[in-house]
């Protein structure tokens, strides 16, 4: 669990570089942000947990890829909606909102598909 938090710690400071980057320096829409933030953090968080956090590189990349895929799929549709939701019903700063929701998700439904479904051990 700690180094799935350090693994954690580190894709989500990619995921804020980049949509903090492109919002503030590109001036994108908040959610497109959100979008290429949680995806430079999921391919980040990808290659941290088969080679660090799970220790699966024994285990096949592109079978791990497509449910990596599948379990990022649902939590950035998680992320973006709750970023959304927290931005325009609870008028937050959208980082203040990124920060609420990748917390709630990242315990909540990242943590444990990747250890009983991404990264489980045969």
């Amino acid at each position: 669990m700690l180094k799935a938090q350090a693994a954690s710690a580190v894709s989500t400071a990619v995921d804020f570089l980049v949509t903090i980057g492109c919002v503030e320096g590109l001036h994108t829409w908040y959610l497109l942000g959100t979008v290429l933030g949680n995806a430079a953090g999921g391919a980040t968080n990808f290659y941290l947990g088969r080679h660090f956090v799970f220790r699966a590189p024994e285990q096949g990349a592109p079978a791990q890829g497509v449910r990596y895929f599948v379990v990022w799929l649902g939590s950035m549709l998680l992320n973006a909606a709750g970023v959304y939701l927290f931005t325009q019903l609870l008028h937050l700063n959208y980082v203040y909102s990124k920060v609420l929701v990748s917390l709630l998700v990242g315990v909540g439904f990242n943590y444990f598909l990747q250890l009983h479904f991404v990264f489980k051990k045969p």
